[in-house]
């Protein structure tokens, strides 16, 4: 992995009240602590400073940027945490990804695991893996790259990066599974647009969405 550099961005908060805090992780910073001093600043400890009950939920990819939920409250966070392990959480990401995708939509159901000689890498394995399920959508596509619309029906280590490189049109930028096009992008050309679920207090349906970036 490359050198950690995170960005200084201020904290970009979407929304908060008495049980839920979202806010926008910009790319290049990583959700929680890593091992190691330098490894030390995240979005979890920029959260709680502001926010001291802060409590994770979910991650994104340090290369990844967009849409975090954090709970609160001990109640909100088995509440949100309930709700992505049982895959109520609808979560939609947006992705430049090598070359002419088609058709104009699809599938792709291929079972994950940890590559252990390669770690982090994760890798396609139909005897040991976890299984994965991603839906995709061509917003636009050109000769050399498509935009899409991700939709991840479970939540599997590096499932969008993985998934998309298994279909032959890896992720733009990814260091890890398309290191060749590093140079020729600014970032990882993916970003969390949207989170929808049901609010801890009431049950009622909200959605959060942060502009893409790309």
């Amino acid at each position: 992995m490359s050198e950690y550099t995170p960005p200084d961005d201020p904290l970009e908060i979407l929304h908060d009240d008495h049980e839920i805090l979202i806010v926008v992780k910009p790319e290049g910073l990583l959700s929680v602590p890593g091992k190691g001093p330098e490894l030390a600043d995240c979005l979890l400890s920029r959260v709680c400073e502001v926010f001291p009950t802060a409590l994770l939920v979910h991650r994104l990819d340090r290369d990844t940027s967009g849409v975090m939920v954090f709970g609160l409250t001990p109640h909100a966070q088995r509440h949100l945490g309930l709700q992505f392990e049982k895959r109520y959480v609808k979560k939609t990401y947006v992705a430049r990804v090598a070359g002419h995708l088609e058709p104009k939509k699809g599938v792709v159901d291929l079972p994950l695991i940890v590559d252990w000689p390669n770690r982090p890498l994760q890798k396609v394995c139909f005897e040991s893996g976890r299984a994965a399920l991603t839906e995709w959508r061509v917003l636009r596509s050109g000769d050399a790259e498509s935009r899409v619309q991700l939709m991840p029906q479970t939540g599997r280590s590096h499932q969008l990066r993985v998934h998309m490189l298994a279909l032959g049109h890896a992720i733009l930028g990814d260091p890890l599974y398309a290191p060749e096009t590093v140079e020729a992008y600014p970032r990882m050309m993916l970003h969390a647009q949207e989170l929808r679920f049901r609010h801890p207090d009431g049950g009622a349906g909200v959605r959060f969405r942060a502009k893409v970036p790309f």
